[in-house]
């Protein structure tokens, strides 16, 4: 299983994640992205763009590493690994 981390603020918008174990079966980060999306249908869309993209400021990290594909979300994750999906916050 992947370890997910989410930004807290995101719970806001999917609470139904809020204070569960975040883990899936998952070998790439698009396949975390999509698991997640079962367990809070549109969180998918939120951190990726309509043509499966990441957003412009979410950031998500396997472990310490950021991940080079953004495009596709090939990196690949391993049992044991901990995913990190962070939204960065803006404005004044």
């Amino acid at each position: 299983m992947v370890h997910v981390h989410l930004t807290r603020h995101l719970f806001a918008f999917f609470p139904q994640l809020e204070g569960r174990a975040l883990e899936v079966e998952a070998a790439d980060v698009a396949g975390v992205v999509a698991e997640l999306d079962k367990l809070a249908p549109g969180i998918g869309f939120y951190i990726c763009d309509e043509r499966g993209r990441l957003r412009l400021h979410v950031n998500v990290f396997i472990g310490n590493a950021m991940v080079k594909d953004r495009r596709t979300l090939s990196d690949a994750v391993a049992r044991g690994d901990k995913v990190s999906i962070l939204q960065a916050l803006s404005g004044g």
